[in-house]
């Protein structure tokens, strides 16, 4: 396992993925409009919501929030254009992604984050799934952890 040394690291103790309590998924289909995906967001305070395939369920990809606003402002998209129009793809060929379950230690998380684990550079949330990655179980965001850290005793 991989030494983690930041000044958060100390006060994960062992703790994983599951520690954080993320909540539930929340999924959007690619032909529902931004509006309703929008509404959905705002009425959770998530800041991504994963992008399912209505036949299979599949992820498909995700929608960020805070990008989702700017293209509005921007005028790129509308409210009433569909989800897929500003959904982040994920690619399906020639990349591996890191699994993030419950399981996985907060070390880790943090590691990936900052672009440690999967070398992919660093991201803003995680998709929080089962082992197998059948069923997309949450998502887990930077500040998830940070507030995991002030909660923490020392």
């Amino acid at each position: 396992m991989a030494q983690y040394t930041s000044d958060w690291a100390q006060k994960y103790r062992g703790a994983t993925v599951e520690d954080l309590d993320p909540p539930p998924a929340l999924s959007t289909k690619p032909t529902e409009l931004i509006s309703y995906a929008l509404m959905n967001a705002y009425e959770r305070d998530y800041s991504h919501l994963t992008v399912v395939s209505e036949d299979t369920r599949a992820l498909l990809g995700y929608l960020n929030i805070p990008r989702l606003k700017h293209m509005l402002k921007q005028g790129t998209v509308g409210e009433t254009d569909h989800v897929e129009k500003a959904m982040q793809k994920f690619q399906r060929s020639g990349k591996v992604y890191k699994v993030i379950t419950m399981d996985t230690p907060l070390e880790e998380l943090e590691s990936f984050f900052t672009g440690g684990t999967s070398g992919s550079g660093p991201q803003d949330f995680a998709v929080v799934t089962d082992g197998s990655r059948r069923f997309v179980l949450g998502v887990a965001t930077k500040d998830d952890l940070a507030e995991f850290v002030k909660r923490r005793p020392a």
